[in-house]
């Protein structure tokens, strides 16, 4: 953000506190006090570690960001708990490379886990021309603290006029904590992008989806959506495209992590579980619950080998769990 800054008061001890925390190493000890380099993101996390409360973070009030500054479309890809790459990471490389060539600007794909790398090849083929690879075994496991730092630090040294980000639980987590730190808007749940003016054009549905609404931010960079998963196609890979790959070496202390996950466990839903991705779904609706006929529609969908999906007034009737809800109030699908 132009004019925020970090300060280093006088009642600095020298600890190194700071400097095992600071993610970028923009961090040293030099004659007893801290001393902040030009790798600094204003990122924040030293601020949250130092024991004496000498780090001071100014942030002005939001002003107009200049856009000339800032370019390039950005979009995260997300992994999954498997390792495997979300599809909705797909789609948002296809639309964004529509956006990135109607700005005359380049498109970068951000990725964020451990192990990632096996996964460039696929996102240069679906058009990223540049791939950031945040490896690191902290970013195995989501956590928001962790994550939207190293996000917030890639953006404060990069500077993208866009940055796209699945609307999926972990972007929903995510976006929203990144855009607070940055002092920008975004727009969540998009279901359709486009450029105007040299500005995106965010369409989301608004008043329960009665009404479509295009939101522009004119005025502060970067121009932050998260995109519902399944509302773009995902074009055909290009065999053999290449990107440019950057390696962003990234130091994450564990003090970073304020929460830690003791256990892990699956609730056993069946076929909802590949609902937003599956390619036939049998869905029924409030007529469905009279005379046992839901059973026949489960009976049909495990024939079919398909997904079992329901509307709002199935789930709001007990007469299903919420996950199996599909529509504008639940999960956006996209059968064959």
């Amino acid at each position: 953000m132009s004019g925020a800054r970090l300060e280093v008061t006088d009642v600095c001890t020298g600890c190194g506190a700071c400097v095992r925390a600071c993610p970028f190493s923009a961090i040293t000890v030099v004659d007893g006090r801290a001393l902040v380099g030009g790798a600094c993101t204003l990122c924040g996390a030293c601020v949250d570690v130092c024991p004496v409360g000498a780090l001071v973070l100014h942030r002005p009030p939001p002003s107009r960001t200049e856009p000339g500054s800032y370019r390039d479309v950005w979009a995260l890809a997300e992994i999954a708990g498997d390792g495997t790459l979300r599809a909705v990471s797909l789609e948002l490389l296809t639309k964004g490379r529509e956006l990135a060539d109607a700005l005359g600007e380049r498109l970068h794909s951000v990725v964020l886990g451990h192990g990632v790398e096996p996964h460039v090849g696929t996102l240069a083929g679906h058009g990223a021309d540049v791939v950031h690879l945040v490896d690191h075994p902290e970013l195995a496991t989501y956590d928001t603290d962790v994550f939207s730092t190293v996000l917030v630090g890639l953006v404060g040294r990069y500077h993208p006029s866009v940055l796209l980000v699945p609307a999926t639980p972990l972007g929903r987590d995510l976006a929203p904590r990144v855009a607070t730190v940055l002092g920008v808007g975004l727009t969540a749940d998009c279901t359709d992008l486009s450029i105007r003016d040299g500005m995106l054009l965010q369409t989301r549905p608004a008043f329960g989806g009665n009404i479509m609404v295009d939101i522009v931010t004119p005025d502060h960079r970067p121009q932050m959506a998260t995109v519902r998963p399944n509302v773009f196609s995902v074009a055909e890979p290009v065999p053999g495209r290449g990107a440019e790959v950057v390696r962003e070496e990234v130091t994450i202390p564990p003090g970073l992590r304020r929460a830690h996950v003791i256990e892990r466990a699956v609730a056993a839903v069946g076929s909802a579980l590949a609902l937003e991705e599956a390619d036939i779904i049998v869905s029924g609706g409030r007529g469905a619950c009279r005379d046992g006929a839901l059973d026949l529609i489960a009976e049909l969908a495990d024939a079919l080998g398909a997904a079992l999906g329901c509307s709002r007034a199935v789930v709001e009737m007990g007469m299903m769990p919420k996950v199996h809800q599909v529509g504008q109030s639940g999960r956006t699908v996209s059968p064959r």
